[in-house]
């Protein structure tokens, strides 16, 4: 008997699947009290209708995102029902390319160099999922940051650094976050320390930091800080100020109790009964300590140089599980 677990079965399925959910969408949204579409892509949305018109999509109340996203989806604009469906469209191709990136990792050499069958059935967990399918074709952008951070995993493996580098930049500049797991990438390329009992051979710890930063690391490093840089620089030039408080700034001293999953939720709720608070040390930019310690500082000590995906996927975890708001768009990640 044929195994499901092929590519052409595992694919069709995916595909039908997102398909089949994109047209009951469309359904539920005409006929239906509650509508399938996240509330989030008519923000999307109304933004590239902003940008489609030649205006900034910070006009948009609530658009906390890069332009790049609004003039993604400048053909939602476009009017009519499929061109209004454009972006869930392109977010539910990005949940299927992201799981052929997956299938790419677990097959490559440095990824365990997994059988096609077997690395099929573990891709499946994402492009056979129906959390991960609904959400994305309710209209929520993360299937792009996720086959953004897939594509670098996949990158860093092969050891194209550079690639890594542009699609690092790329992923930070989209959504702050990614910038964790370039602590994993730079440890992940350090050389093993060779320990020597000749005097004249040892390093000091200025040789040592001196000696880390070599040709693989400085391209990554220059790499990813120049594409977020000429990024972000390009989108200052057009939108001013807008661009950094809503993109960057307002995501630091952000309080959103309401449909909030994360640890801190009662303590934000009671601080946001008292926005009046003078205090420099308020509580919503000290939450960024435990998260960052263990996402940025402490698991890609521990784990990158052992397994690159187990780290990133860990950082994951710590990072959404000790986020200020955790909300269903970044459950996905965290879950599966």
């Amino acid at each position: 008997m044929t195994s499901p677990f092929t590519p052409l079965y595992v694919f069709t399925a995916a595909i039908c699947l997102r398909i089949g959910l994109l047209i009951y969408g469309i359904l539920q949204d005409q006929y239906a009290a509650l509508p399938y579409t996240d509330i989030d892509y008519f923000v999307f949305t109304d933004a590239a209708r902003y940008a489609h018109n030649g205006q900034s999509p910070y006009l948009r109340e609530t658009y906390r995102y890069t332009p790049l996203l609004a003039w993604v989806l400048i053909p939602t604009a476009w009017g009519g029902i499929f061109w209004f469906s454009f972006g869930k469209v392109l977010f539910a191709t990005a949940d299927v390319l992201a799981g052929w990136l997956i299938i790419k990792v677990l097959t490559s050499p440095a990824g365990g160099a997994m059988a096609m069958e077997r690395a099929l059935k573990y891709a499946s967990i994402w492009l056979l999922n129906p959390m991960v399918t609904i959400i994305s074709t309710r209209g929520s952008s993360e299937g792009l940051l996720g086959v953004m951070v897939i594509a670098l995993l996949w990158a860093a493996l092969e050891q194209r650094v550079l690639l890594a580098g542009l699609l690092l930049g790329l992923a930070v500049h989209f959504k702050i976050y990614p910038f964790v797991y370039g602590v994993s990438l730079l440890w992940y390329l350090a050389l093993p320390f060779i320990p020597s009992s000749d005097r004249s051979i040892r390093k000091s710890w200025f040789n040592r930091i001196f000696t880390f930063f070599d040709r693989p690391r400085i391209t990554l490093l220059v790499s990813s800080l120049a594409t977020f840089m000429a990024l972000n620089i390009t989108m200052y030039n057009l939108y001013g100020q807008p661009f950094l408080q809503h993109t960057y700034l307002h995501h630091l001293a952000r309080i959103d109790h309401r449909h909030n999953f994360s640890p801190y939720n009662a303590l934000l709720h009671l601080t946001s009964a008292s926005p009046e608070s003078t205090s420099s040390l308020r509580f919503e930019s000290l939450a960024f300590i435990p998260q960052l310690l263990l996402s940025a500082v402490l698991i890609p000590l521990v784990l990158a140089k052992k397994d690159l995906a187990g780290a990133m996927l860990c950082q994951t975890w710590a990072f959404v599980g000790f986020n200020k708001v955790v909300t269903s768009q970044v459950l996905p990640p965290y879950y599966f």
